[in-house]
């Protein structure tokens, strides 16, 4: 099966759901029919579906055999990441997400269109906190709905606790960072690996496996691709933030710049920066006026972009080295190895 046919299934699972979660909703009040659609156009209209295709051939891989049930199961790590995107936008105070305005920008036009009382940012900001955290709920009520029996659920508990547990303190330590002003390479990479390398790629493969029963070999395998996938990714996601095409992306490139994010990145260029780039660098970042194009010029100019490239390249291999080594049957090897490239050379 290939991922145009596994995306096509998952889709068709969520939109199930969030149509039943819609009627749920509609019956306690009409009034939420604004959430039940927000939450619907968020989940449905974007996103790679990559967390829910490395669960589905971590799962594959261990053994697991292909069932409607496993894919509506593996669905649920679509709110986990809806909940961590919606949380993340309002803690950057973005505009906008996947072309589109973030929730919070969306419930304040809410608020402004219908001339409601109060401030309409701070109600978007309290509309985004509530949808994000009834995102985080669905994941959960999604994962026990999906059809998979109660034992088989059991054994993969575990892995989802951890990962809702790591992306959460990897976004604190994220807006810590930022506040703190730590720019250090090592702090930008624990940042990195909890906030989205190992909720990306290492924990979904191993929720798969373990829904499979998979032993501790492969789960050690699992492990060993998916530390250093999901940190590719993430730096991959740190130069589409400042070099990206908006019109690919979804979001204006610099915000990262802007919002003053501590990346590997930045990391890197103001550990090689001279004085002179150290001093732009330092004072542009986290200014929301700040020229981008000329910070991105700066950051270029230090080898940063380049360093960060060739560590993308890095760990790529990395993964793939270790995933060379596996003993895994042929079709989860190519479909893992395909994603790999899917998450390294991806331009948005």
């Amino acid at each position: 099966m290939d991922r145009a046919d596994l995306r096509t299934r998952l889709e068709k699972a969520l939109a199930g759901f969030l149509a039943r979660q819609r009627t749920r909703l509609l019956a306690i009040e009409p009034a939420l029919a604004p959430v039940a659609d927000a939450l619907a156009d968020f989940v449905l209209q974007g996103g790679k579906r990559l967390r829910p295709a490395f669960a589905y051939w971590g799962y594959r891989g261990a053994g697991g055999t292909d069932s409607a049930q496993l894919v509506a199961t593996l669905a649920a790590l679509e709110f986990v990441q809806a909940s961590a995107l919606i949380h993340d936008d309002v803690m950057d105070d973005s505009d906008t997400r996947r072309g589109e305005p973030a929730i919070h920008r969306r419930f304040a036009a809410t608020h402004t269109g219908h001339g409601w009382q109060g401030d309409p940012d701070a109600f978007g900001r309290a509309a985004a906190i509530l949808l994000g955290d009834l995102a985080l709920v669905w994941s959960d009520e999604l994962l026990h709905s999906g059809g998979l029996d109660p034992a088989t659920l059991a054994r993969a508990r575990p892995v989802f606790d951890e990962m809702r547990t790591e992306v959460t303190a990897g976004q604190y330590l994220d807006v810590l960072g930022q506040a703190v002003g730590d720019v250090s390479v090592g702090w930008a990479g624990t940042v990195a690996r909890y906030k989205s390398a190992k909720y990306t790629v290492e924990r979904p493969l191993l929720f798969g496996a373990a829904l499979a029963g998979a032993d501790a070999d492969l789960m050690a395998a699992y492990s060993g691709y998916g530390l250093p996938l999901g940190e590719a990714f993430q730096l991959r996601d740190d130069l589409l933030g400042v070099y990206g095409d908006p019109a690919r992306t979804g979001k204006p490139a610099g915000d990262d710049l802007r919002e003053g994010k501590r990346t590997f990145l930045v990391a890197t260029a103001l550990a090689a920066a001279d004085p002179a780039q150290r001093a732009a660098l330092r004072t542009g970042l986290g200014d929301p006026d700040a020229d981008v194009d000329a910070l991105g010029g700066i950051i270029a100019a230090t080898g940063a972009l380049a360093a960060t490239e060739r560590r993308i390249e890095e760990l790529a291999a990395q993964a793939l080295a270790v995933l060379d080594k596996a003993d895994l049957p042929a079709e989860p090897r190519t479909a893992l190895t395909e994603l790999a490239g899917a998450a390294t050379r991806r331009s948005r």
